[in-house]
C-alpha cells in the first residue's frame, strides 16, 4: 500500500497566514502540519508517499521535507495541482505514483491520534473510512446510515445543510485498486470540484465499504479555531502546561 497526501489549495481561510506559506507548512506546536500525516503513515508501515500541493508556494515543500529520510520515508515524490479541482481532482495526480496499488489517503491538514496500523494490516480489498461525531457535521462528508441497520452506511453526503448524522468522515481513507476507475468516473459538483464522496458512494454501490469510529483526537487544522485547538492538543501531548 502506497500512501498519498494531499496539501495543495491557497489557504484562504488562513489568511494572513498562508500569504507566507503553504497551509500544510505551518506550524502545529513544535512541527509543520505535514509531519503529522506522514508520521501517521509511517508509524502504519506506509514508507512510500506522493504529497500533492499547488499554488504560489509549492516550492516549500522541498525545503521542509527534502527527500523525507529524516521522517522515516523509503520514497518520495511531489506532483502539482495547477487548479481548484477538488480533492479528486488532486487524487487523480496519484495515477502513475500508484496505479492499480491500494493507497491510503490523508488530507494534508488532519492532525490525529490514533494509530491505522491495524486498520492497514488488515485491509484486503474494497474501502475503509474513519468517522468521528462532530458538533459542526455539516462541514465535512456526512454519513448517511441505514434506518434498519445503523451498522451500515448506506451514501455520504457532501457538506450538507441538513446532516442526516452526528459523524463526519475524516480525512483518512484506505482504498484497493479500484480508486482510480472511480476517481475517473467522478464528475464536477455544483461547486465545480471532484468531489471524495462520489468516490466512496461507489463503493457503497458495490458493497465494498467498511466503516470505523475514529476514537481519541482528531481536527483538520484548516481555519483558525482548529488550527489552535491542534496546537493546544500537541502542546499538551507533549508535556506543555498550557
Amino acid at each position: 500500500m502506497k500512501g498519498v497526501i494531499l496539501a495543495g489549495g491557497l489557504g484562504t481561510r488562513l489568511y494572513p497566514l498562508t500569504h507566507a506559506t503553504n497551509k500544510h507548512l505551518l506550524p502545529v506546536y513544535d512541527q509543520p502540519m505535514i509531519f503529522y500525516p506522514i508520521q501517521t503513515l509511517v508509524s502504519a508501515g506506509i514508507t512510500e508517499i506522493l504529497v500533492v500541493t499547488g499554488g504560489p508556494h509549492a516550492g516549500d515543500f522541498l525545503r521542509v521535507l527534502k527527500n523525507g529520510k529524516e521522517l522515516g520515508l523509503t520514497h518520495l515524490e511531489f506532483a502539482y495541482q495547477e487548479k481548484e479541482g477538488g480533492i479528486v481532482d488532486a487524487l487523480l495526480l496519484a495515477d502513475n505514483f500508484a496505479g492499480e496499488e491500494s493507497i491510503a489517503l490523508i488530507l494534508g491538514d488532519n492532525t490525529a491520534d490514533f494509530d491505522i496500523g491495524p486498520a492497514v494490516r488488515n485491509f484486503r480489498d474494497g474501502a475503509v473510512i474513519f468517522i468521528k461525531k462532530v458538533v459542526d457535521p455539516g462541514r465535512y462528508g456526512v454519513p448517511v446510515f441505514d434506518s434498519k441497520n445503523p451498522k451500515k452506511i448506506i451514501k455520504v453526503e457532501e457538506k450538507p445543510k441538513r446532516p442526516k448524522s452526528e459523524y463526519a468522515v475524516t480525512g483518512f481513507y484506505l482504498f484497493d485498486k479500484n480508486w482510480l476507475a472511480y476517481a475517473r468516473n467522478c464528475k464536477p459538483s455544483i461547486r465545480g470540484e471532484l468531489e471524495i464522496p462520489d468516490i466512496q458512494n461507489q463503493y457503497i454501490l458495490a458493497g465494498t465499504l467498511k466503516w470505523q469510529e475514529l476514537k481519541g483526537f482528531w481536527t483538520d487544522a484548516g481555519k483558525f479555531e482548529t488550527l489552535f485547538a491542534a496546537n493546544y492538543y500537541w502542546a499538551r501531548k507533549k508535556g506543555v502546561d498550557v
